[in-house]
């Protein structure tokens, strides 16, 4: 879909947040039958950040990105009018972004959660642009931010060795036309396949004795890797090529394909499909694991501060996972 011409998006700053304790492919091999050499084949994944202990949350994480972008461009806290949290593991199932909005300050902000795992962070941006470009809003900050570990059964080597922690923010603002950076997006849906990748409710076996209400609590991350491998690298590189031809842009003129890290097989794959250079990939999956909705605006930040993106480039961002859901973003970069 392309926007139309009423507002443009422009990209302020980004920031992110990692935990402090990392933990390698080695030492998740005293825990799992498994190897640093059978991880990094399949997944390019050396290391992974993890939350540890119960006196941080999600929202912390969220805070501190927020906080670094904010301090980026010196901006008051109170200029914000939105924020948009994009999380699958919550510190409150009724929503976190209120408790981000009152730790940094933002006390003019509206704030909610959005939920939907990996493509959470694209999904946010997208409703973002939208606020931006109807003048509902000024100036949003958009996280995303996950704490899976949270939700992974350590005794899985098929998921284990491949969630980390982490957040990443970004600050867009309305602007004019001519200096819009969001170019355009393609979202999709398929909910005969949600079993893919799950983190589904568990009830009760016996139901309140008097109410016959069924209570319980949430079972571990649950993945169909070989499914969800085939479903990425079919369908994504189909959703970049729509998204890409509504706005008359070739594969040759994208500088950077950014697309959720989930797996380095995965990247390889969809830049394959598309003909595009690994040269092109930016890719931190190895350092950080795949950390769901942190993800991309983690790997958005880092190549920012070194300096690998420059004015005018082509960035086509990409994220898929649960839902089954997957989407793209083109944007421009203008600094």
């Amino acid at each position: 879909m392309k926007l139309s011409a009423m507002q443009g998006s422009k990209i302020l700053a980004t920031g992110s947040f990692v935990p402090d304790s990392t933990l390698s492919n080695n030492q998740i091999s005293k825990i799992v039958e498994t190897s640093d050499e059978w991880i990094v084949a399949r997944t390019g994944i050396k290391e992974r950040r993890l939350l540890i202990g119960n006196k941080q949350s999600v929202v912390d994480l969220a805070t501190a990105a927020s906080l670094n972008a904010l301090n980026k461009i010196s901006m008051n806290p109170l200029e914000v009018d939105l924020i948009i949290l994009a999380t699958s593991s919550p510190n409150d199932l009724f929503g976190s972004a209120s408790q981000v909005q009152a730790k940094i300050k933002a006390f003019n902000a509206v704030a909610f959660d959005l939920t939907a795992a990996c493509s959470g962070f694209v999904l946010g941006i997208v409703t973002a642009s939208q606020f931006l470009k109807n003048g509902s809003y000024r100036t949003i900050l958009v996280i995303g931010a996950d704490v899976l570990s949270k939700w992974i059964n350590w005794s899985d080597r098929n998921t284990c060795i491949l969630f980390g922690d982490g957040a990443g923010a970004t600050i867009l603002q309305s602007c004019k036309p001519q200096d819009n950076q969001i170019l355009g997006f393609q979202l999709n849906t398929d909910g005969r396949y949600w079993d893919h990748l799950s983190l589904s409710y568990k009830k009760n076996i016996d139901p309140h004795p008097l109410l016959n209400i069924y209570q319980g609590s949430f079972n571990y991350i649950a993945m169909n890797g070989k499914e969800v491998y085939k479903f990425a690298v079919s369908q994504v590189p189909l959703n970049i090529l729509k998204c890409l031809q509504s706005l008359n842009i070739t594969i040759n003129e994208i500088d950077w394909l950014l697309l959720h890290q989930a797996n380095e097989r995965i990247l390889l794959a969809v830049a394959e499909k598309l003909s595009i250079s690994t040269n092109k990939i930016l890719v931190n999956v190895n350092k950080y694991g795949n950390t769901s909705a942190a993800s991309i605006p983690l790997a958005l930040d880092e190549a920012v501060h070194d300096g690998k993106i420059s004015s005018n480039d082509i960035i086509v961002i990409s994220g898929f996972g649960a839902g089954l859901t997957w989407g793209t973003v083109i944007i421009q970069w203008k600094c």
